[in-house]
């Protein structure tokens, strides 16, 4: 690294070993170049959670981040994975278990306070429990919290008391499932930050993990946040993640469609009601993201028209960064109880049980899917 003249010549972060850049605070082993006269010279992450108790939110791809959970089935530990309810599917680490081995997993559901409320909260717990299972997940227990509203996080404490015995704690998460918020709540409850942050390098790898002292020696390792391309909220601006991330409960939207009818979500989805007896569909999206109807026949003009103004987001200039739409032909089979999910959205009740011929319009890459009703 390049020095000023008296500068401290170090380069690697005295708090977790990572090599020190200067120039993408969003990259590990960030420091700003005027924190290089400190002593000790740490990055800025282990600089937040020395002194303010807050872990900053770090990416990498998944298949760097696979061959760090490659190490942990070597190790006794266990492994929380927070996945966010709004974007379950796109959030739950893909093929967790192959990682990880025999280390027991507890899933901690975060965002529970943007479902609608009145909620059956054992009815999402059991919706949970056998999704996790189709992953192939052994899952010990499973928390529902708001990171953000710091709810349930005395069970999600209570659930680690009881499952941790006396081994590392592995906390993993795609981005913006709220990772970094329920990492700073750990540390605020179970961490002695007296103790020096410690370094965490893995063979064959370019990661280097924060480890966060526990009073009994042993760590909560902060993983950086996973980047799933397969989700909306990895390919919209900055700006537009506030229109289709809610922050406050949904409100849902219900419709009466006939066959032949289509639903534009801004210019990110379609949703087309290809075949089927009249029945009503239930939106569950952020409320800041503006469905608008329109017959089948329609669609595909009212679309060259009106992307990017009306159909908003994204906006007209940052439409040609987004992959061209593919289509996902869905069939919906009868006396089912059947969500249409499209990550980063939200998901389509379908709620009769006279069966639907669908399609949905995304674009290539984003992850849509029929599973089984949710609410």
């Amino acid at each position: 690294m390049a020095t000023r003249e008296g500068q401290n010549t170090a380069t690697s972060c005295s708090g977790c070993g990572v090599k020190l850049q200067t120039t993408d605070a969003s990259k590990l082993g960030y420091i700003p170049e005027q924190a290089l006269d400190r002593e000790p010279v740490i990055c800025q992450r282990c600089f937040r959670i020395k002194n303010y108790n807050e872990a900053a939110n770090i990416t990498l791809d998944q298949g760097e981040f696979l061959k760090i959970l490659g190490h942990v089935a070597e190790k006794q530990a266990l492994v929380v994975n927070i996945v966010d309810i709004f974007d379950f599917e796109g959030s739950i680490v893909g093929g967790l278990q192959r990682f990880i081995g025999n280390n027991p997993v507890v899933l901690a559901v975060n965002k529970i306070d943007l479902l609608p409320r009145g909620m059956n909260m054992n009815r999402i717990v059991n919706w949970v429990r056998k999704q996790a299972k189709e992953q192939g997940l052994k899952v010990v227990d499973i928390v529902l919290c708001s990171a953000k509203r710091n709810m349930g996080f005395d069970k999600v404490i209570e659930v680690l008391d009881t499952h941790r015995q006396g081994r590392d704690v592995y906390v993993v998460g795609a981005t913006n499932v709220g990772k970094s918020t329920l990492i700073n709540r750990l540390i605020q409850g179970y961490s002695d930050l007296d103790a020096e942050l410690t370094t965490s390098r893995y063979p064959g790898t370019t990661l280097d993990l924060v480890e966060i002292p526990l009073d009994d020696g042993k760590h909560i390792i902060d993983t950086p946040g996973i980047v799933y391309t397969s989700r909306m909220t990895e390919l919209v601006s900055r700006k537009d993640l506030g229109t289709i991330m809610p922050d406050k409960p949904i409100k849902p939207i219900v419709f009466q469609l006939n066959e032949e009818q289509s639903l534009f979500f801004g210019a990110l989805a379609r949703f087309d009601f290809l075949k089927g007896e009249r029945q009503s569909f239930t939106c569950y999206v952020s409320n800041a993201l503006q469905i608008h109807r329109t017959k089948l026949e329609k669609a595909d003009e009212l679309y060259a028209n009106h992307a990017g103004v009306m159909l908003q987001p994204p906006s007209k200039d940052e439409l040609e960064d987004l992959p061209k739409w593919t289509k996902h032909q869905i069939r919906v089979p009868k006396g089912s109880e059947s969500d249409i999910f499209i990550s980063g959205i939200g998901w389509i009740r379908v709620n009769s049980d006279l069966g639907a011929l669908l399609e949905v319009h995304a674009p290539k890459g984003i992850k849509v899917l029929l599973r089984d009703a949710l609410i």
